[in-house]
């Protein structure tokens, strides 16, 4: 049996926020397996392409962006932060918090991957939806 979500049973909200500590502008290990990074990840259950759009809000200057994501019907996407360019490139070594709204309904999580040690080390942070 197959199921198939329709629009109006999405899972998610539409507005996600995080908080990070930074990415760390050194890695230990080869690249691009070691090299630290944040990854950004958006579910999106319903039957609609979702189009989200991304602000990064730094502690002391105006918030950037924004940068405009899709995540097809039914998919999981893994943005690496690091790959975000457009407008600008996030800031590295810098705290940072992310504002992650869409026109659709999403799952949200963020993750990371700070290699500082010889022992690759993950850390995990957690959203506030809202609504």
């Amino acid at each position: 049996m197959t199921i198939v979500a329709s629009p109006s049973s999405a899972a998610g909200r539409g507005r996600w926020l995080f908080a990070a500590p930074g990415i760390p502008a050194t890695g230990h290990g080869p690249e691009p397996a070691f090299t630290s990074h944040d990854v950004l990840g958006l579910l999106n259950t319903g039957g609609r392409i979702a189009n989200a759009r991304v602000l990064v809000h730094y502690p002391r200057r105006a918030p950037v962006g924004p940068y405009r994501l899709t995540v097809a019907p039914r998919r999981l996407r893994r943005i690496r932060l690091n790959d975000l360019i457009f407008p600008e490139a996030l800031r590295l070594e810098q705290p940072y918090g992310l504002v992650v709204e869409s026109d659709e309904p999403l799952v949200a999580h963020l993750g990371g991957q700070h290699s500082l040690a010889a022992a690759a080390a993950r850390t995990w942070t957690l959203a506030f939806a809202s609504t």
